[in-house]
Protein backbone atom coordinates (compact mmCIF):
# COMPACT_ATOMS: atom_id res chain seq x y z
CA UNK A 1 0.00 0.00 0.00
CA UNK A 2 1.48 3.40 -1.13
CA UNK A 3 -0.10 6.67 0.31
CA UNK A 4 1.63 10.16 -0.68
CA UNK A 5 0.90 13.24 0.35
CA UNK A 6 2.21 15.95 -2.40
CA UNK A 7 1.50 19.76 -2.56
CA UNK A 8 -0.73 20.04 -5.75
CA UNK A 9 1.39 23.11 -7.10
CA UNK A 10 4.45 20.65 -7.20
CA UNK A 11 4.53 19.24 -11.01
CA UNK A 12 2.69 15.72 -11.20
CA UNK A 13 5.64 12.63 -11.34
CA UNK A 14 5.04 9.81 -13.33
CA UNK A 15 4.74 7.33 -10.12
CA UNK A 16 1.91 9.71 -8.46
CA UNK A 17 -0.71 6.73 -9.11
CA UNK A 18 -3.91 7.79 -8.27
CA UNK A 19 -4.36 11.74 -7.57
CA UNK A 20 -6.63 12.69 -5.41
CA UNK A 21 -7.49 16.36 -4.45
CA UNK A 22 -8.37 16.19 -1.00
CA UNK A 23 -9.39 20.51 -0.26
CA UNK A 24 -12.80 21.93 -0.17
CA UNK A 25 -11.99 24.63 -2.49
CA UNK A 26 -9.59 24.91 -5.84
CA UNK A 27 -6.50 26.18 -4.83
CA UNK A 28 -5.74 30.13 -6.18
CA UNK A 29 -4.21 30.25 -8.98
CA UNK A 30 -4.18 27.04 -10.72
CA UNK A 31 -5.85 26.34 -13.81
CA UNK A 32 -8.21 23.50 -13.74
CA UNK A 33 -6.46 22.06 -17.18
CA UNK A 34 -2.85 22.69 -15.75
CA UNK A 35 -2.78 20.27 -13.15
CA UNK A 36 -3.97 16.56 -13.10
CA UNK A 37 -6.34 15.79 -10.88
CA UNK A 38 -8.27 11.80 -11.06
CA UNK A 39 -10.46 12.64 -8.28
CA UNK A 40 -11.55 15.23 -6.11
CA UNK A 41 -13.93 14.18 -3.06
CA UNK A 42 -14.87 17.03 -1.44
CA UNK A 43 -17.07 14.62 1.10
CA UNK A 44 -13.56 14.09 2.23
CA UNK A 45 -12.13 17.59 3.40
CA UNK A 46 -12.60 19.13 6.62
CA UNK A 47 -15.65 21.30 7.02
CA UNK A 48 -15.76 24.89 6.17
CA UNK A 49 -16.40 25.53 9.76
CA UNK A 50 -13.51 22.74 11.76
CA UNK A 51 -11.28 24.45 8.90
CA UNK A 52 -12.15 27.91 10.06
CA UNK A 53 -11.15 27.00 13.18
CA UNK A 54 -8.09 25.72 12.83
CA UNK A 55 -6.72 28.23 10.86
CA UNK A 56 -7.75 30.44 13.52
CA UNK A 57 -5.43 28.95 15.96
CA UNK A 58 -6.82 25.71 16.86
CA UNK A 59 -4.38 23.01 18.15
CA UNK A 60 -3.20 20.43 15.46
CA UNK A 61 -3.87 17.46 17.81
CA UNK A 62 -7.98 18.63 18.57
CA UNK A 63 -7.83 19.45 15.08
CA UNK A 64 -7.00 15.85 14.18
CA UNK A 65 -9.80 14.38 16.86
CA UNK A 66 -12.40 16.01 15.58
CA UNK A 67 -11.35 16.03 11.85
CA UNK A 68 -11.45 11.86 12.41
CA UNK A 69 -14.66 12.01 13.93
CA UNK A 70 -16.58 13.97 10.70
CA UNK A 71 -15.00 11.71 9.15
CA UNK A 72 -17.02 9.12 10.26
CA UNK A 73 -20.07 10.09 8.76
CA UNK A 74 -21.56 7.94 6.12
CA UNK A 75 -20.75 9.58 2.96
CA UNK A 76 -16.95 9.98 3.92
CA UNK A 77 -16.50 6.44 5.30
CA UNK A 78 -17.73 5.17 2.10
CA UNK A 79 -14.78 7.60 0.28
CA UNK A 80 -12.31 6.68 3.01
CA UNK A 81 -12.81 3.10 1.88
CA UNK A 82 -12.50 3.92 -1.38
CA UNK A 83 -9.16 5.50 -1.18
CA UNK A 84 -8.16 2.48 0.86
CA UNK A 85 -9.09 0.25 -2.23
CA UNK A 86 -7.37 2.37 -4.65
CA UNK A 87 -4.38 1.80 -2.20
CA UNK A 88 -4.51 -1.83 -2.49
CA UNK A 89 -4.30 -1.23 -6.24
CA UNK A 90 -1.34 0.91 -6.39
CA UNK A 91 -0.23 4.66 -5.65
CA UNK A 92 -2.44 7.14 -4.49
CA UNK A 93 -1.49 10.78 -4.48
CA UNK A 94 -3.37 12.87 -2.15
CA UNK A 95 -2.74 16.43 -3.40
CA UNK A 96 -3.53 19.77 -1.21
CA UNK A 97 -2.32 23.12 -1.05
CA UNK A 98 -1.37 23.54 2.37
CA UNK A 99 1.99 24.92 2.92
CA UNK A 100 2.44 22.23 6.03
CA UNK A 101 1.44 18.83 4.69
CA UNK A 102 2.58 17.19 7.74
CA UNK A 103 0.22 19.35 10.05
CA UNK A 104 -2.69 19.03 7.44
CA UNK A 105 -5.92 17.03 7.00
CA UNK A 106 -4.39 15.65 3.83
CA UNK A 107 -1.52 13.75 6.41
CA UNK A 108 -4.53 12.64 8.78
CA UNK A 109 -6.10 11.07 5.41
CA UNK A 110 -2.77 9.62 4.69
CA UNK A 111 -2.70 7.45 7.93
CA UNK A 112 -5.80 6.19 7.95
CA UNK A 113 -5.88 5.04 4.44
CA UNK A 114 -2.45 3.20 5.52
CA UNK A 115 -4.27 1.97 8.59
Amino acid sequence: MSVRVRRIYEPPEPDDGLRVLVDRLWPRGLAKDAVRVDEWPKELTPSSELRTWYHGGGSYEEFRSRYEQELEAPRAAELLDHLRESARKGTVTLLTASKKTEESHAHVLAELVEG
